[in-house]
């Protein structure tokens, strides 16, 4: 399951849903077996300089190559770049956990 981080200043105007919605669609485009995004956004009011940090978190797998991470860098920018209307400095980070990350769904069983 993909993650998503953006880390932004609080005077950009953005709908952090609809960037979510459109990362995980590109994201599912390019490699159909990747699901649903946990997603995540960070507005802060301390900055210096309007700006935006796209961070995405793949799994390592073996079809995730250079040029699937170059493409999907790119259209990930492209479509992102869709939902900013004002001037800002723009970062994006395409980035693949390491072989020592977990995943998994924790359920608790409550006994009454």
């Amino acid at each position: 399951m993909p993650h998503i981080e953006l880390k932004y200043s609080d005077d950009l105007i953005i709908d952090t849903n609809k960037i979510f919605e459109a990362i995980e669609n590109t994201i599912n485009e390019y490699d159909s077996s990747s699901g649903v995004c946990k997603s995540r956004a960070y507005a802060t009011s301390l900055y210096k300089h309007s700006h935006i940090l796209v961070s995405v978190f793949l799994l390592k797998k073996p079809h995730r190559d250079d040029n699937f991470s170059q493409g999907l860098t790119y259209s990930l920018e492209q479509v992102v770049k869709e939902f900013i209307q004002q001037e800002c400095h723009f970062s994006l980070s395409l980035e693949y956990n390491s072989d020592f990350y977990i995943t998994n769904q924790y359920s608790v069983e409550k006994n009454c």
